[in-house]
């Protein structure tokens, strides 16, 4: 099933959708065997009748990161799972991969219904986000380390889920796909032959009011960071896409649409970065010279350079030693006593043992002075705005585990909150706290 035909069937007819909307009750997860491909019932809220595939990895790790594999046209989710990398990624890294696959089997997703383009307004993300909240519940999953992968119509959908669902993604990596809302047609499984031939160009502000005023209105919180992948010779959708997804991401991200670097990581890759003003690429684009409709390339990296983009190879690769640098303030998170219940503060960068922190394989974040190891911790379980943050002997509770994120900020497993330096304050001794994330400059951290 070549990818390169992955969109002929759209050329000589779209496809009827299947309308009934299941509800579902959730059941318990079958036990899957050590590294095999599970299918999943009944698994939520499901009303274009999707299917679900889950892989668990057989070294599959406590409160697993999640991955989102989208297939593209005349695809299914086992065929994703066999003729791509990701699997063998998690096997090596430990986290989950959800393989959906559309219904009719072999469709395209749905990214050009008014529905689909519309957080919570039905068709495939609503399936596609019960699958994710499923394997939250049901194998342990990390809500707070959620990330979205796709082909074709799967790399158009990975643009779509990202728009509609920024809150719940930490960042995407879309191969061959369109901008989001490029495809629109108000039909579901629509056809845009002007979209798919790269003929519809729009300015940044526009591409970015699209995913600011159409997909989720109103929403200010932090965005997800974006991988972006086109060969130069795709016949099936004009490479123009890539610089339109560029420009849409860039807007929406509030980085310039001028690269901060440019590089060639492997021969005929050309990379461009787009980082933020603490150095953090928000945006990276990879151009294939001459490739046709046929990414990723199995065997070529291309996921593996997806899954370090978006973190999933740092999520499980064991621990990390090194300080912990509020980039607004430029200085480094500091343990001011041995005492456990000590609030945890901001101070000039020493290199002391107060301040450098291991971050373990389990997701603490340790320290260890005078031959002391303690946990950084939310004082009381708490999970409210303004809840201390301490240190506290370490007991492998959730208000000890932290998801150090590639979008530069430090979330609490248990709350869900950022780690979060008190009133925008950058004077030693500053307490530091969890609070909403908000995007704001006192949540972005560096570690090392």
């Amino acid at each position: 099933m070549p990818r390169s035909r992955s969109f002929v069937s759209m050329l000589i007819g779209v496809i009827a959708v299947v309308g009934l909307a299941v509800g579902l009750s959730l059941q318990a997860a079958p036990r899957a065997a050590a590294a095999s491909l599970t299918q999943i019932t009944n698994f939520g809220t499901n009303p274009t009748g999707l299917l679900m595939h889950v892989y668990v990895p057989a070294g599959v790790k406590p409160n697993p990161p999640i991955l989102l594999a989208l297939h593209g046209c005349q695809g299914t989710g086992p065929y994703m799972y066999s003729s791509t990398d990701f699997a063998s990624l998690a096997d090596q890294y430990g986290f989950l991969v959800i393989y959906p696959s559309t219904s009719p089997s072999g469709s395209c997703w749905d990214v050009s219904s008014d529905q689909a383009l519309t957080r919570n307004g039905g068709s495939d993300p609503v399936g596609l986000m019960s699958m994710i909240t499923y394997a939250e519940q049901h194998y342990g999953g990390n809500a707070n380390a959620v990330y979205v992968t796709g082909e074709s119509s799967g790399g158009m959908m990975t643009n779509v889920m990202l728009a509609d669902y920024p809150d719940v993604f930490k960042a995407g990596a879309a191969f061959m796909g369109v901008p989001y809302h490029c495809f629109a047609t108000g039909t579901v499984r629509g056809w845009n032959s002007a979209c798919a031939q790269g003929r519809v160009s729009m300015t940044p502000q526009q591409w970015g009011g699209l995913v600011r005023n159409t997909a989720y209105p109103g929403y200010t919180g932090p965005r997800p960071r974006v991988q972006l992948w086109h060969g130069t010779a795709d016949g099936i959708l004009n490479y123009n896409n890539l610089g339109e997804e560029i420009k849409q991401w860039t807007d929406v991200l509030g980085v310039s649409q001028t690269p901060s670097a440019t590089d060639t990581p492997a021969s005929g890759w050309t990379r461009t970065r787009y980082n933020n003003s603490a150095g953090a690429t928000q945006v990276e684009a990879y151009s294939i010279a001459s490739a046709g409709h046929q990414l990723p390339v199995q065997g070529a990296g291309m996921a593996a350079n997806a899954v370090h983009f978006m973190g999933l190879d740092a999520a499980s690769s064991g621990s990390r030693t090194g300080a912990l640098r509020a980039v607004a303030a430029g200085k480094c998170l500091t343990d001011p006593s041995t005492t456990a219940g000590t609030q945890q503060q901001i101070s000039a960068c020493s290199g002391g043992a107060n301040q450098t922190w291991t971050r373990t394989a389990s997701n603490q974040l340790t320290v260890t002075v005078g031959g002391s190891t303690l946990c950084l911790d939310a004082s009381a379980k708490g999970t409210a705005n303004g809840t201390r943050v301490i240190v506290w002997s370490c007991n492998g509770q959730s208000n000890q585990q932290w998801q150090v994120n590639p979008n530069g900020t430090v979330t609490g497993v248990q709350s869900g909150l950022c780690l979060d330096v008190a009133g925008l304050g950058t004077t030693d001794g500053t307490p530091v706290q969890l609070w909403s994330c908000s995007g704001g400059t006192n949540q972005q951290w560096a570690m090392g």
